[in-house]
């Protein structure tokens, strides 16, 4: 079972790290929690790699199903911001208007 992504581990931690540094935290709270995702989908495949009992197969099924959808919609939110507020898609760079709108607040 693989989960589906639009974006790598490498893109998502490139927004992330630029909500940081220019304190727009809502694109990095999205990225974090895809992370998050990512983690707990890899936590349960790697339990259903190692389990014996079907009972217990089952509940680890039930969750990285969970998991894969969260995943999709997190992973669409996120498109849908970068298209919103204009983000270079090619190269994940946050747009120029809003790393200025930090920098005036300062």
């Amino acid at each position: 079972m693989e989960l589906n992504t639009k974006f790598n581990d490498e893109q998502i931690d490139k927004v992330r790290h630029q909500g940081f540094i220019y304190s727009c935290a809502c694109p990095s709270q999205v990225s974090e929690q895809i992370g998050n995702l990512r983690q707990l989908y890899q936590y349960e495949f790697d339990c259903m790699e190692g389990e014996n009992s079907f009972l217990s197969m089952k509940t680890h099924q039930i969750i990285a199903e969970a998991t894969q959808r969260a995943h999709d919609i997190m992973e669409q939110c996120l498109q849908d911001i970068l298209i919103h507020e204009k983000w270079d898609l090619d190269t994940l760079t946050m747009p120029e208007n809003l790393r200025h709108k930090l920098e005036s607040t300062i």
